[in-house]
This record gives structure tokens, C-alpha cells and sequence, in this order.
């Protein structure tokens, strides 16, 4: 089977990283795949925040629990050692699709590479807040961003589980 093929029939989301932090070339790997994604006529809308620094991750793991409502203690993004989170320009109107492709290009090329990943969702919400905002200023990063996802990675503390079945009627043709 083509390599491609099979990256994107086996890849699942893993919700039990190990603490091991991505290797460096990978990573840079992974974020060079996702300024690849399709975008609407080309505009390149979207935006990659990578985060590995510790400190940093779990207070974004904290703004994340607290706006889906979960217990102290609970990671959202299940130890995952780094996040990238996905924003784009509102100003375009494929800004949704633009992030959601470059998400599933990170997802792709991670799990080309050995590196487990999950989609976690929360970012509009969090950079809708002055604390998602100072993230933002403290970056230089001026425009009308959404929040698309975040792309957990590491590395799998267990293996990945086989695929669900594809529904019936998944695909229709004329």
C-alpha cells in the first residue's frame, strides 16, 4: 500500500501521551507539513502556535479545562508534551477550512513520523480571553484570529487501537 495510504488509514488519536518531548527535527517536521495545508485561493490564513514550553502548556491546559467545565487535575490534552495550536484570519472567508486542513496536516505528518496526536477543540473559546489575547501580544501577533484546534503531540504510551469499522453508506455515487 502507498505510504501515504497507509498513514492516513492507520493514524488514531491517542489520549495517553508519554512525558518524552518530541524530537526537534520532527517537530520542525510536522509544523513545515502543516504551512502546506490547502488553503482558499491560496491565502494562507491560518497560523501555527507552537508550544513546548512546560509552564506554558499546562496554563493553557488549565484555560482549557476550565472552559469545558472538568475537575482540577484533569489534562485536556492528556500529557501531551507539546501543543500547536491553529488560529486563522476571520477576515478571510475559508478560514475555517484553511485551519481545519493544516490540523489534519499536522496529524498526518506526525503520525508519518511516529508521533502520536489528538484534535482538541477549546480554541476559539480561549483566545476569545484576555487570556488567549496576551498569548497573542506577547507573541507580536496582531490580526482577527480564531482559535481552529490544538495538535497534541508525543509519544504513545500505549499502542494505538484498531479502527472502527467505516459506516455504511459512507460514500454515495453518481
Amino acid at each position: 500500500m502507498n505510504e501515504t495510504l497507509k498513514v492516513l488509514e492507520t493514524r488514531r488519536s491517542c489520549r495517553n501521551f508519554k512525558a518524552d518531548m518530541v524530537k526537534d527535527e520532527d517537530l520542525k517536521a510536522i509544523l513545515r507539513a502543516g504551512t502546506y495545508a490547502a488553503t482558499g485561493m491560496g491565502k494562507q490564513s491560518p497560523i501555527i502556535i507552537a508550544v513546548t514550553d512546560k509552564a506554558v502548556r499546562d496554563e493553557i491546559s488549565a484555560k482549557n479545562r476550565e472552559i469545558g467545565g472538568w475537575d482540577e487535575g484533569f489534562d485536556p490534552f492528556y500529557g501531551a508534551p507539546v501543543i500547536l495550536i491553529v488560529l486563522a484570519n476571520k477576515d478571510v472567508p475559508t478560514y475555517v477550512y484553511d485551519g481545519s486542513l493544516v490540523m489534519g496536516n499536522l496529524m498526518n505528518a506526525a503520525e508519518s513520523l511516529g508521533v502520536a496526536s489528538i484534535w482538541i477543540h477549546r480554541a476559539k473559546e480561549e483566545f476569545e480571553t484576555d487570556f488567549g489575547k496576551e498569548i497573542l501580544k506577547k507573541l507580536g501577533i496582531e490580526g482577527n484570529y480564531e482559535g481552529i484546534g490544538h495538535c497534541a503531540l508525543g509519544y504513545a504510551a500505549e499502542p494505538a487501537k484498531d479502527p472502527a469499522p467505516r459506516k455504511e453508506n459512507y460514500i454515495y455515487c453518481i
